[in-house]
């Protein structure tokens, strides 16, 4: 496979991965079955932007760093630090302040943290056994 049709592959398949993270990161809590993956997943997110971010500049992702070397191996220029605005920017054709769009999205990550960590908590309250001293 030439390098040119790999590279194509790989910014499809990047794309893809970068989507569905963010849609579960955003998303993940809401049901059920998926509140503990998402709970692992959003922290091991901001733990990236937050910890990484430290020697690699904040909101380090490792995925956008991987998929920006297979854009720059494509020949693309002048990308931004964030997936988002990078999206963002190419579906409206507007720029985008840097600012605004990671506001949004730490926002966001925020909001989807909060929820995950109380329903998570919600659940295991009702998973646990009644104890002793409150049966009759």
């Amino acid at each position: 496979m030439p390098d040119q049709t790999l590279h194509l592959a790989l910014d499809a398949l990047l794309t893809a991965l970068h989507a569905l993270l963010v849609g579960f990161n955003l998303l993940g809590w809401a049901r059920r079955r998926t509140r503990r993956l998402h709970l692992v997943a959003i922290c091991a997110t901001l733990l990236s932007w937050f910890g990484l971010g430290v020697a690699y500049g904040w909101g380090y992702c490792p995925l956008t760093d991987w998929h920006w070397e297979v854009k720059r191996a494509l020949g693309e220029t002048g990308l931004p630090a964030s997936c988002i605005k990078y999206h963002l920017d190419l579906i409206t054709g507007v720029d985008w302040s840097s600012g605004l769009v990671d506001g949004v999205v730490v926002g966001s990550a925020a909001a989807a943290l909060a929820a995950s960590v109380i329903l998570n908590a919600r659940d295991r309250v009702r998973r646990s056994p009644p104890s002793p001293r409150s049966r009759p």
